[in-house]
């Protein structure tokens, strides 16, 4: 047998457990989706079959070994009953209580939501249940942004695909209250995969926000895509928080389609997980296109939390700016990796990229890419990457005024985090996360 023979095979017999449970899955529900999902699914399995899991020989995952990926195994969750509000207690946000909805290990749990009944037109509910009653709209848009054909993480959750959470807001409306999407992840070994759909139509304004939390110390593995499409003069903000145990796996992608005039802000907060991989890619179709890519990772101990960004300017007069600011201490390791890429033709391209590390510990690592890729000539493109310690002269500053020393780490701790968390528009949204941060730094002794 050659050798591509056998890394064939082998690779075949490592998606077993994936390609059986497709299978099962696709007996279970008897056909009972519609032809266009099946066809959608099939494709899924059969790009995943093809990628293959990451391996740490792509370029993409140089930094970020993917073995635990490789050996967490494979387990589709059930759906659950008997759940209760007083079971979520205590999970959700300050301030997210106005408009609740709830997954629990990927399924949507009607009974847990606190969502009221909006005017002209809002839909916001269940995926599976959207399927089933408006199933020529969402064919237009579910699977449409998502790369599965070259993301193999992608195309395993496309394959799996059975529920989720899907925004709908027509033209004109804006909602005033955010949507928040709780995710829980309960169940030991399971490989959870959430679909969220987020579509606003022209001039409307809508903010998701997606929480991912672990109730418990079990080890799972949550792999989520998020799909945005924001319609002329829209916009969209959407805030994704993950802080799962330390024993999980966190993979998510964030794929948004952006049309004339349109504004889109993406926040990534990355404070959980073992291994945290974040994915999140912008196209920026039609002039006069307006994006933020905002994102703050705090990792401890052995976590290893990565973000890799795309923005795709494929028409002129279009703006993006990103700015990313990590914290790591302990043997904690952080990867930026984030592309600017400048289409021919995308004249008046205004694009500027930030990533700034805080390293509070002599064996904490950070690895950063900013990637420049511009075809046109007549554009602003900048992009910055820095990584150090706490600065010593605004140390004295601090403790020559009589701050402790320990107060003046936190004060400059939380100045860092802040130029990042003062971006999201929501003040109670802020808060909550400032209080996660000092939950944080009371906990670690080199901080503290």
């Amino acid at each position: 047998m050659n050798t591509t023979t056998s890394h064939a095979k082998e690779e075949t017999q490592a998606l077993g457990p994936q390609m059986a449970a497709f299978e099962a899955m696709e007996k279970a529900t008897n056909g009972a989706a519609p032809s266009w999902l099946r066809c959608l699914r099939t494709s899924g399995i059969a790009y995943f079959a093809d990628l293959g899991l990451p391996t740490a020989t792509m370029e993409d995952w140089r930094q970020t070994n993917p073995e635990p990926l490789a050996s967490f195994g494979f387990s589709s969750p059930s759906r659950p009953s008997n759940w209760s509000h007083g079971m979520i207690d205590g999970w959700t946000l300050p301030g997210m209580d106005a408009s609740r909805l709830v997954l629990v290990d990927g399924w949507f749990m009607p009974e847990l939501g606190r969502w009221p009944r909006h005017a002209g037109g809002v839909q916001i509910g269940s995926l599976e249940e959207t399927i089933r009653s408006r199933p020529q709209w969402i064919e237009r848009f579910l699977g449409r942004a998502a790369r599965y054909e070259t993301n193999a993480l992608a195309a395993m959750n496309t394959a799996f695909l059975r529920d989720g959470v899907v925004v709908h807001v027509p033209a004109g409306v804006r909602l005033s209250a955010p949507v928040y999407i709780l995710h829980l992840a309960t169940t030991k070994g399971a490989v959870i995969q959430p679909r969220v759909l987020v579509v606003a139509d022209a001039n409307a304004q809508v903010e998701v926000v997606e929480d991912f939390v672990s109730l418990g110390s079990q080890p799972s593995w949550t792999n989520s895509v998020t799909e945005i499409f924001a319609a002329e003069g829209a916009t969209v903000e959407h805030v994704k928080i993950q802080r799962e145990n330390r024993h999980s796996l966190h993979t998510a992608l964030v794929e948004a389609r952006q049309r004339a005039q349109s504004r889109i802000v993406s926040h990534s907060i990355s404070l959980g997980a073992r291994l945290a991989r974040n994915d999140i890619n912008l196209r920026l179709e039609a002039p006069g296109c307006d994006s933020v890519l905002n994102g703050l990772y705090v990792a401890e101990g052995d976590q290893l939390v990565d973000h890799h960004t795309i923005a795709d300017h494929a028409s002129p007069h279009c703006a993006s700016h990103e700015f990313y600011h990590g914290i790591l201490t302990g043997r904690a390791k952080g990867v930026f990796n984030g592309r600017i890429y400048v289409r021919q033709g995308a004249q008046k391209t205004d694009a500027k990229q930030t990533n700034r590390n805080l390293l509070l510990s002599t064996e904490a690592t950070v690895h950063t890419k900013p990637q420049l890729e511009i075809f046109a000539d007549d554009v602003k493109c900048t992009h910055g990457a820095t990584v150090g310690q706490l600065d010593d002269q605004a140390l004295f500053y601090l403790r020559a005024r009589g701050i402790g020393e320990t107060a003046a780490r936190r004060m400059l701790i939380q100045a860092f985090a802040a130029d990042v968390l003062n971006r999201i528009s929501r003040e109670p949204l802020r808060n909550g996360l400032e209080s996660l941060l000092n939950t944080f730094l009371e906990n670690h002794p080199v901080v503290t």
